[in-house]
């Protein structure tokens, strides 16, 4: 992740990377999501 994407990506990874070692999949999904949002942002 860039550091154009900021604190939100920041997050975004650490949900993901927390929700697989966890096996959580609330928190793998909402950090899967976060991401996605940030890079689709600009085209929507």
């Amino acid at each position: 992740m860039r550091w154009k994407y900021g604190t939100a990506g920041i997050v975004g990874l650490m949900l993901l990377t927390i929700g697989i070692k966890a096996k959580n999949p609330t928190l793998g999904s909402v950090g899967t999501v976060v991401p996605a949002m940030l890079l689709a942002g600009p085209v929507l």
